[in-house]
């Protein structure tokens, strides 16, 4: 029998999630209900002053009310709203945040980057499938940031928030998005990934052997496109995504015009539009590392945040 539930939002660049979980009888975190909605609020996020659009608010608005009328058949004792890269860049985060409180009478609470990036690295702790692993990295690809955490003894040794998110790049190195992904985009845009990779503090500590962990919506739509093309569920598809797999879905989408990305069973329409972009900013990411490829977790920061709100 579950103890009480807490319900996290998580209002990111590319989309809104909720995640309520509660303790099980043995003591690990179960999810009860978890849903995405791609609502991209970020738009215009690679400006030099960005700010939150009036239909971006609108459709961030819509998301979390909706999210929250789902919350509550699981009467959770604690509701938390979290906010981003997105948010946190913009100009005009209080605008939002205000109106989001009005509407609700839920204030968000803005993350760090590094708080982001530490709570990522929490959450994974919560998987049952990585007990096992004490020395690895962790990535978090989203649309407005890259969060890169090394764990060494499980215990976060380093944690680092870059601006490297996938709708942040296309919107700053491809010029058309509705056009095939061109050969000039993906340089662009691992040119851009290795530079400030190398300017960041961020190191590769660790062993070669150790494990490359990923979590986000870009490996999870890898897994699901890959789910769909074989017949199988996300839960058949192995968890581990070499990176010659990543090389290959990327040539092969990079092919393709937006009308025709949007037609892929398993990618979602609303990230056609950036997810080659994501995976070109993988690819680099997996080269400056020497990384075989990433484990995919679906442990992530809403996960790490109710095991803080449950100090588990």
């Amino acid at each position: 029998m579950s103890g009480p539930s807490v319900a996290v939002i998580d209002i990111g660049s590319n989309s809104i999630k909720i995640l309520v979980a509660a303790r099980n009888a043995e003591g690990f975190l179960t999810a009860q209900k978890y849903r995405t909605i791609d609502a991209r609020i970020s738009a215009g996020i690679s400006r030099t002053q960005p700010r939150l659009s009036e239909e971006g608010m609108a459709r961030g608005l819509a998301a979390i009310t909706d999210l929250l009328d789902e919350a509550k058949a699981h009467s959770p004792s604690k509701i938390i709203l979290v906010a981003t890269s997105a948010v946190r860049d913009a100009l005009n985060q209080e605008e939002f945040i205000e109106r989001v409180a009005l509407a609700t009478g839920h204030r968000i609470r803005l993350l760090s980057g590094e708080d982001e990036a530490k709570l990522i690295g929490r959450g994974l702790t919560c998987d049952p499938a990585l007990t096992t692993l004490r020395d690895f990295h962790v990535f978090d690809l989203g649309g407005g940031s890259l969060e890169c955490l090394a764990f060494r003894e499980r215990m976060i040794e380093q944690a680092v928030s870059l601006p490297l998110g996938c709708v942040r790049l296309a919107e700053r190195f491809v010029a058309d998005l509705e056009a095939p992904f061109s050969r000039e985009s993906a340089q662009a845009i691992a040119d851009h990934t290795r530079t400030t990779l190398a300017q960041a503090r961020f190191k590769f500590s660790l062993p070669a052997t150790a494990i490359a962990v990923g979590t986000g919506g870009t490996l999870t739509t890898m897994r699901t496109i890959v789910a769909a093309r074989s017949g199988d569920t996300l839960e058949a598809t192995p968890t581990f995504i070499s990176l010659a797999e990543i090389r290959t879905m990327l040539d092969w989408l990079s092919g393709l015009t937006l009308p025709e990305r949007k037609q892929v069973p398993g990618l979602p329409p609303a990230r056609a539009d950036v997810f080659p972009t994501a995976l070109a900013t993988l690819i680099a990411l997996a080269e400056v590392g020497h990384l075989r490829g990433f484990e995919n977790s679906l442990y992530n920061l809403r996960w790490g945040l109710v095991a803080e709100t449950m100090e588990l």
